[in-house]
């Protein structure tokens, strides 16, 4: 296990961005689409790692193929695990195992929500809601999200990190 995640996410012309995760032990990037909320898919996916249930799933369209990561809790740790199908559409009923690991890992809840946290807060200190809309397309920035997540985070994490305390919108 190690401290050193990295997670981000960058708006990359009409309905795509770039969505990456890297430790000290492996990288994975995948060019997400705009079909699914992804964004908002996966601040309710950590969010959720704060309640009851210790198992999060959300997928990103990559138009075909979908990944779709696997959230376990477990104690103060996550076992992180992305899944890569070849076609979203026929995906959808198949079990995690029926897809290729393409990444692993194990990290504190309190790093992953605060990487996750950082990198949405980044995103709408960059485009603002409107600009972030106005990429994106389909689906508005994900303000509530963001704050439930901040919420939990600050709540029950000892995390000794800076945190943003306000949410600038400063749309392009």
């Amino acid at each position: 296990m190690t401290s050193g995640l990295q997670f981000s996410w960058e708006l990359r012309g009409s309905g795509w961005a770039t969505c990456r995760i890297k430790d000290d032990f492996a990288d994975r990037k995948d060019v997400v689409s705009y079909c699914t909320d992804a964004l908002a898919d996966v601040l309710h996916g950590v969010a959720g790692l704060y309640g009851p249930t210790a198992v999060q799933r959300f997928s990103f369209d990559l138009e075909p193929a979908e990944v779709r990561w696997v959230l376990r809790g477990r104690g103060v740790d996550v076992d992180m695990a992305i899944y890569r199908f070849p076609d979203m559409s026929s995906a959808f009923d198949l079990p995690d195992q029926d897809g290729t690991l393409v990444w692993g890992s194990t990290h504190p809840r309190t790093v992953l929500g605060h990487a996750v946290l950082e990198a949405a807060q980044s995103v709408l200190r960059l485009h603002g809601e409107e600009g972030y809309l106005a990429e994106w397309m389909r689906h508005p920035f994900p303000v509530a999200a963001l704050q439930d997540l901040r919420r939990l985070h600050l709540q029950h994490d000892k995390c000794e990190r800076q945190h943003d305390v306000a949410f600038p919108a400063v749309g392009k």
